[in-house]
């Protein structure tokens, strides 16, 4: 029997899945989960890279322990944030996407490519952490003096392990620096913003074998969470999904992308799929929650919180997707000055947080609808905030769509069944 092991790191942990083929069936087991979140240290918001390394190679050695030999690994992670190298020497600390170190220099980047012209050549969705308002801000500081290379974040843990440093499409789509038509890095951005063309080179297709570690082929999926998310989900056809997690990905595969005037004003992003677009959008998701959690009533577990919410009458909802919700150093705060005062109680603050996301999804669907000119009667949700039952019935009543909330590892799923479609 051959094994898989599928690496799968979020913005708040990360665990190791080893997965199998067993009388036709995929089973899994956990074989290893370790923690993950920004720190702050000298003024900004970073990944700690060498401890995720490390614990990166503890969960392949727990593995092995376990089940003997596997046959390959991947890993996938979050999309954006990246490590610059000068030769084989990495540029740290990682700067986390949440950090504000962008904002003062989105409007210098629009002034030389404006956003429409980024839209319509890329079909990427606005957010202020982009990669390339990243780089943009690592070219003024000077940071970019001397780089050689660059490697998203999932491509430098797989870097000390097999010495090759590969760079995968579905990740690199996250950027806002791909040609929507050609599929590769767009020049004519880099250049006109000076970025130095040896961070963007060829891409890889997920699926790609790039090399072993410990006799373990290493494999690229679809490194990108929510590219492997989708792969993961057992629909039926296409319809849309939302991939729940730290974040909402609301979307949908397309056979192309739409960089249209609709989708730039619904801020709809395309990405890199396996053979597909996908059409999607991030939302906040149950970052409002856990941080409402971490402020509010920490001991309490999630599914007391979910009564909490379901028991409150207070009926007030904000928009989830606004800046003062993305890193507030206090969510009660931001959720009080969103409300004017309304919410009281924790419950209330809870309520306020899942309507407000399922309105949010509401939105987005009819987004969706308009700008592919389809209607669609399901919404699969997977992941981690599949689970609330309450969020899925209220998205379901707003909605009217048949909600199939699917609470498995969508991601580590899709990315298991990428390895095992190598070794067909």
């Amino acid at each position: 029997m051959k094994y898989y092991l599928a690496i799968d790191i979020g913005a708040s942990s990360g665990r190791h899945l080893v997965g199998w083929r067993e009388d036709g069936e995929l089973k899994t087991k956990e074989v290893f989960r370790f923690p993950n979140g920004v720190r702050e240290v000298e003024g900004r918001l970073i990944w700690d890279m060498p401890a995720l390394a490390g614990y990166v190679r503890e969960g392949i050695d727990k593995a092995l322990a376990e089940f003997g030999a596997l046959e390959s690994f991947a890993i996938d992670t979050w999309g954006v944030d990246y490590v610059l190298f000068r030769g084989d020497e990495p540029v740290l600390p990682c700067v986390a996407y949440r950090d504000s170190r962008t904002e003062k220099i989105i409007d210098q980047v629009h002034s030389i490519v404006p956003f429409e012209e980024l839209y319509r050549r890329t079909g990427c969705q606005f957010q202020p952490f982009n990669t390339i308002y990243q780089l943009y801000e690592d070219k003024i500081s000077g940071r970019l003096a001397g780089v050689t290379g660059l490697l998203m974040v999932p491509e430098y843990l797989m870097w000390p392990l097999t010495g090759v440093k590969a760079r995968e499409y579905t990740n690199a789509t996250t950027q806002g620096l791909i040609n929507a038509q050609t599929g590769a890095f767009d020049t004519q951005i880099t250049d006109r913003l000076g970025l130095p063309r040896c961070l963007f080179p060829a891409l890889s297709a997920p699926g790609t074998v790039i090399g072993e570690y410990k006799g373990i082929k290493a494999v690229l999926c679809a490194t990108h969470d929510t590219g492997s998310a989708v792969e993961g989900i057992p629909m039926e056809g296409s319809e849309p999904y939302i991939s729940s997690g730290t974040w909402s990905l609301l979307g949908v595969k397309t056979p192309k992308p739409l960089t249209d005037a609709g989708s730039m004003a619904a801020n709809y992003s395309n990405e890199g799929g396996v053979g597909y677009n996908r059409y999607q959008k991030n939302i906040m998701g149950m970052w409002l929650i856990n941080r409402l959690r971490s402020e509010l009533c920490p001991e309490t577990d999630f599914g007391t919180i979910t009564k909490m919410a379901e028991e409150s009458a207070n009926t007030a909802a904000v928009d989830a997707a606004a800046g003062a919700f993305l890193a507030p150093e206090s969510m009660v705060k931001a959720f009080d000055e969103a409300t004017g005062g309304a919410l009281k109680a924790p419950g209330d603050y809870f309520n306020c947080a899942v309507r407000s996301l399922a309105l949010g999804y509401k939105k987005a669907l009819e987004e969706l609808e308009a700008n592919t000119g389809r209607q669609y009667t399901k919404l699969y949700i997977v992941g981690g905030g599949a689970r609330n039952g309450y969020l899925n019935a209220l998205t379901q009543q707003v909605t009217g769509k048949t909600v199939v909330a699917l609470p498995i590892e969508a991601t580590a799923i899709g990315n298991l069944k990428i390895q095992m479609e190598v070794s067909k």
